[in-house]
């Protein structure tokens, strides 16, 4: 693929802080090879006081033809967008960004139907489950709205912030039947377990659940993709419990990123 770049190619840029643990450069470079398009997704690291700089500049960038967001910074790209589908624009982020024929972007937040999408890879339908989440970020604004539509009869949120908590459980509030309610690290009563935060990425990371409360019968999924199997996965797996990993939920989402960068 490396021996084929020329001028002409395509580019594509994914940004997030940290940038090394992502696996979408070889993933959706190798989906837009097996397409047939003379295109690349690199990656491109940048801390949050500097993304908007950052973001303001790529727009004159003329054979930049997309953007991948990832941690911290799906909400700070949401302003950079001229328009947004409609599942972008109620959770006011997004995670992808294609040029519009205008110049600007049109953005989307797909985490959310790839998480989804890889719980049904694994064979686990969320439908009539309790689930309990962690993480009132990006990726858990778009795989809570995701659950609430799949069917979850219950939706617990824990999440450090709580005001931010609290926003999200508003905000989702009439989006579906679920009982939507403030949660907390412990997984006790849950069948559905969701760590959408960072925790588990880096060595010496805190749980972001209470691995001793661990069952088996509750499926654990995860939105890291390096390491792979996290610390939680681990005690999950020990425990006897279905898992999706980071790298699942990928594989589920990679598909429908290439179709929108591609406009397709």
């Amino acid at each position: 693929m490396l021996a084929q770049l020329s001028g002409a190619t395509r580019l594509h840029v994914i940004i997030g802080d940290p940038i090394a643990q992502v696996q979408s450069p070889g993933g959706i470079s190798r989906e837009f090879a097996a397409r047939g398009r003379d295109a690349v997704l690199v990656p491109m690291q940048v801390d949050a006081a500097h993304v908007d700089a950052l973001l303001d500049g790529l727009r004159h960038a003329g054979n930049l033809d997309g953007i991948v967001v990832t941690v911290p910074h799906k909400f700070a790209a949401f302003p950079h967008c001229a328009s947004t589908t409609d599942r972008a624009g109620f959770l006011q982020s997004v995670n992808i960004l294609r040029r519009r024929a205008d110049g600007g972007w049109h953005g989307d937040m797909t985490d959310g139907a790839a998480f989804v999408g890889g719980l049904a890879t694994a064979g686990y339908d969320p439908r009539g489950r309790r689930a309990l989440m962690a993480g009132a970020g990006g990726a858990g604004t778009a795989i809570a709205l995701a659950l609430v539509e799949a069917g979850v009869a219950e939706l617990a949120i824990h999440d450090a912030d709580a005001a931010r908590r609290d926003r999200l459980l508003a905000r989702l509030a009439g989006r579906g039947p679920a009982v939507l309610r403030a949660g907390s690290d412990d997984p006790t009563g849950h069948e559905l377990i969701v760590n959408a935060t960072p925790a588990g990425m880096a060595s010496g990371d805190p749980m972001p659940f209470r691995a001793d409360r661990l069952a088996p019968g509750m499926f654990v999924g995860e939105v890291i993709t390096s390491p792979e199997l996290t610390p939680l996965l681990h005690a999950a797996r020990a425990m006897g419990c279905g898992t999706q990993t980071g790298i699942g939920m990928f594989a589920a989402g990679r598909a429908m990123m290439v179709d929108f960068l591609l406009g397709q």
